[in-house]
């Protein structure tokens, strides 16, 4: 997969979405912008399109994918049950950054679903991703358009440095607005559960349902969800996460770093460390600067050839738990506390 001549679709407009939804029908693999991160897109109902996307990400195949469809009104095709629960969900969040699990009907191919029966399905926020789908005239089963186990790519040139040559094309839709993946419901439940955190917080699905529960397992045999078993989202270098009161994560940071390590913070206490090699992922005041920033950071530091990375534990609420849930992962777990 690494001899593929890569089509770089700079100007988007109808035309060149046009192109790329042939190369979808084709059973060819597409990488473009949503308004999560960049996804990795193939005909959902094509197996061998889907293999495409495995080998090009160099992603587990027991991992399943969530596909993209660009109306509820199709939903029903693929799905065998819609709960009446997803009513109101669909009203305020699709499109938007949530992905509802549903039991599937067997139109959609088993590797698409690591050979559960159910699948995850979402509806995105981005008017090019959109387009994309209804001119390709199929679901799209996407996940993030990187290397497995990497940073996500919330920026055209980080696609582009990981999937050129692996991808048929790529599409520019600049930087994405969220920066993290939508939030993952399992509906298959009789209690509603969320598998993976992300840009409906906690709090907001607690607003519409009256009981749901959280599962964000690091490790787990058989996941309904991606992000749930493999080490994920993570730098070249290896990452630790310091939690504490702000002025002893400060001190603990700036007595263990030399010049091989670099720092992530907020803005609030970027001038307090002395480190050469730093960076801000924005105001601990404001979650979701830090999330649309969380993985450019990580890969600037790629860039930078940073051995090791500290990184403040951020206390905050809404998309900010999806904001830990991600640093924990890139991190494997791996938390000093001071």
């Amino acid at each position: 997969m690494n001899n593929i001549k890569t089509r770089l679709f700079n100007t988007v407009n109808e035309e060149s979405l046009k192109e790329s939804a042939d190369i979808i029908k084709g059973g060819g693999i597409v990488a473009f912008p949503t308004e999560t991160v960049y996804g990795l897109g193939a005909d959902a109902l094509n197996p061998n399109a889907i293999e495409k996307i495995f080998l090009a990400k160099g992603r587990p195949n027991d991992n399943p994918l969530i596909i993209h469809i660009h109306n509820i009104s199709v939903l029903d095709k693929y799905v065998k049950e819609i709960p009446s629960v997803l009513t109101m969900l669909s009203k305020l969040y699709m499109p938007g950054p949530l992905t509802v699990v549903l039991k599937k009907k067997d139109i959609i191919p088993n590797n698409v679903t690591a050979g559960l029966d159910t699948v995850a399905v979402r509806i995105p926020d981005n008017e090019i991703a959109l387009k994309l789908i209804e001119y390709s005239n199929t679901p799209i089963a996407a996940p993030s358009a990187n290397i497995s186990g990497r940073p996500s790519p919330t920026m055209y040139e980080h696609v582009v440095s990981d999937l050129f040559g692996k991808a048929d094309a790529i599409i520019n839709g600049g930087k994405t607005r969220i920066g993290l993946e939508s939030t993952v419901l399992d509906l298959t439940t009789e209690i509603p559960v969320i598998l993976r955190p992300g840009g409906v917080s906690y709090e907001s699905l607690k607003l519409i349902l009256t009981d749901v529960e959280t599962a964000y397992s690091f490790d787990t045999e058989k996941p309904k969800s991606p992000g749930m078993k493999y080490k994920h989202y993570a730098p070249i270098a290896d990452m630790v996460i310091v939690k504490g009161k702000t002025d002893d994560v400060v001190r603990k940071i700036n007595e263990i770093s030399d010049e091989d390590c670099a720092v992530l913070c907020c803005k609030e206490t970027y001038e307090r460390y002395i480190s050469n090699n730093k960076l801000s992922a924005g105001s601990i005041n404001d979650p979701f600067e830090i999330a649309s920033n969380i993985f450019q950071c990580l890969r600037l530091f790629d860039q930078m050839k940073i051995k090791k990375i500290f990184c403040e534990y951020f206390e905050m609420k809404d998309i900010g738990e999806a904001v830990m849930n991600r640093l924990l992962k890139a991190a494997s777990q791996n938390i000093i506390k001071v």
